[in-house]
C-alpha cells in the first residue's frame, strides 16, 4: 500500500526528470575530468543515449534502477497500487531498453549500462574507474580495423 495520497504520489513524480539526472552529472564529470569529449542526450541514436563518445565509438546509458528494472537490485519493484499499469510500463522500458542497445550494437556501437545503484558511495570508484577502463579498450579495437 503507499504511503502518500494520489496526488503527492502525482506531485512526486512530476519533479522526475529524464536527462541531466544526478547519476548523469557524476558520470559525465568523471568522464570529463579524464579527458574524455562526448555528446549528451543525442537524439540521432536508437533509445536517445545519455552519453555518446563518437572517438572511442561508445554509448552509455545511465539507468536509473526502477525505472529500467535493474535484475536483483531492491530499488527495481513494481509499486503495488495500480499495480497491472506499473508492471506493464516497467516491462515495456525493458523491451525497449534491449531492443535499443541491440540497434546501436548492429550500427557498430560499444553500449553500455551505468544503474544508478552502481554509484553510490561504496562502489562509485570502482564502477567509474572500470568504465573508463572499457572506453578507453574501446578505441584500440576501432584503430585497428582502420
Amino acid at each position: 500500500m503507499d504511503t502518500v495520497t494520489r496526488e503527492k504520489r502525482s506531485e512526486i513524480m512530476q519533479k522526475v526528470h529524464s536527462k541531466d539526472t544526478k547519476p548523469e552529472i557524476i558520470v559525465r564529470k568523471y568522464l570529463f575530468n579524464h579527458g574524455l569529449r562526448f555528446r549528451v542526450s543525442d537524439k540521432r541514436y536508437p533509445g536517445h543515449p545519455d552519453i555518446v563518445l563518437p572517438k572511442y565509438r561508445t554509448i552509455i546509458f545511465v539507468n536509473g534502477c526502477f525505472w529500467h528494472q535493474h535484475k536483483g537490485c531492491k530499488r527495481a519493484t513494481i509499486p503495488e497500487n495500480n499495480h497491472d499499469y506499473w508492471e506493464k510500463k516497467l516491462l515495456r522500458n525493458v523491451e525497449r531498453d534491449k531492443e535499443n542497445i541491440t540497434m546501436l550494437e548492429d550500427m557498430g556501437w560499444q553500449v553500455l549500462t551505468v544503474w544508478e545503484c552502481e554509484l553510490r558511495k561504496k562502489c562509485i570508484d570502482k564502477t567509474l574507474d572500470n568504465l573508463l577502463t572499457k572506453i578507453k579498450s574501446n578505441i584500440k579495437v576501432n584503430t585497428d580495423n582502420t
